[in-house]
């Protein structure tokens, strides 16, 4: 199944309804979740207070397809971007070249980047006799969630810099990463011509290129990103439960959900039928984050408003996200 773009758009904040709205309710307004129930907010005052009067949107979608660098689909990272976080958040990877005997041969490697996202390695001299040409390629996995396996391969050649300006850098970019220090006659780089791009085992990848590549930036927020997830599938099951509900349009039964993985356009969610099997589904942020602050602001927000359509404080004013994609890798979680 083929997840298709589907828009899902309300209001953040409740509206200030008249009494007559609630008739079953002695409050003249619709009562707020108890905001203390969600472990990320630090502050007691009400986030929502200084917005009462105003009613921003929330954008909610799926994607069809894997976006291009280029494209104007705005809900998920282009992958030249998932691309260079892999490499970013990596430090591990397999090297592959031609023996000199024509056998392919891929050994376990450290590897550090450039600012462009240029791979920095540290051959030894027996790992540096088993090429037969510079030709060569750097497969990167990255675990999320013990559930998805983004991965892309580099596709370049190995190539030893001369410059000796040129190997310093190299030098502290491998220090600062490895926190040691590394002969320059053992530095060697791949220089990229290609990455293929792959979201997880059995998908089909996507080639990018490497003027894309080396443009890209990685995620701002791959630093926190595993340990937002975890905070939330520990602490906030509840409202991931709520998520399904009321932004996503299900016509099966949820046995388990779990958030898969953050960035700067919103999160994936993985969820476990015992008929129906297991789906994933993108839901965007109300708006691009940059930092770790507003990701967990935008997760308050998220939960909040869900707590209140749940309630019926609030009345839905958007089309639910009706399209998931079948994993068919894993039967559950």
């Amino acid at each position: 199944m083929i997840p298709q773009t589907q828009c899902l758009t309300t209001h953040l904040l409740p509206s200030i309804l008249p009494t007559a709205h609630f008739p079953k309710y002695s409050l003249p307004l619709p009562q707020l979740k108890p905001l203390h129930k969600i472990r990320f907010i630090t502050s007691k005052a009400n986030p929502f207070q200084k917005h009462l009067l105003q009613s921003p949107r929330c954008s909610v979608s799926v994607v069809s397809e894997p976006a291009h660098l280029g494209s104007t689909n705005s809900t998920k990272p282009y992958p030249a971007e998932v691309s260079r976080t892999i490499m970013e958040l990596s430090s591990v990877g397999t090297l592959s070249t031609l023996t000199q005997d024509g056998w392919p041969l891929g050994i376990g490697v450290r590897f550090a980047v450039d600012p462009e996202g240029t791979p920095i390695l540290c051959l030894n001299a027996s790992s540096r006799k088993f090429s037969l040409d510079r030709r060569s390629s750097l497969h990167v996995q990255l675990e999320q969630c013990g559930l998805r396996t983004p991965q892309c391969t580099i596709e370049g050649s190995l190539d030893k810099p001369e410059d000796r300006v040129f190997l310093k850098k190299l030098q502290t970019i491998w220090n600062k990463r490895f926190a040691e220090e590394v002969d320059e006659d053992l530095i060697y780089v791949v220089s990229v011509e290609r990455v293929l791009q792959i979201e997880d085992f059995t998908e089909d990848g996507l080639w990018v290129t490497s003027s894309d590549y080396k443009l890209a930036n990685p995620d701002p927020l791959r630093d926190f990103a595993e340990k937002f997830v975890e905070e939330i599938n520990e602490h906030n099951m509840e409202d991931v439960c709520r998520f399904c509900n009321i932004y996503v349009d299900l016509d099966f039964q949820v046995s388990k959900a779990r958030i898969v993985w953050v960035d700067r356009l919103g999160f994936d969610m993985r969820l476990s039928s015992p008929n129906d099997g297991v789906f994933e589904v993108r839901i965007p942020f109300p708006r691009e984050v940059t930092d770790e602050k507003g990701a967990k602001s935008s997760f308050n927000c998220m939960s909040q408003l869900a707590w209140e359509v749940e309630r019926s404080y609030q009345v839905p004013d958007f089309t639910k996200v009706n399209k998931l994609k079948k994993i068919t890798r894993r039967g559950g979680h």
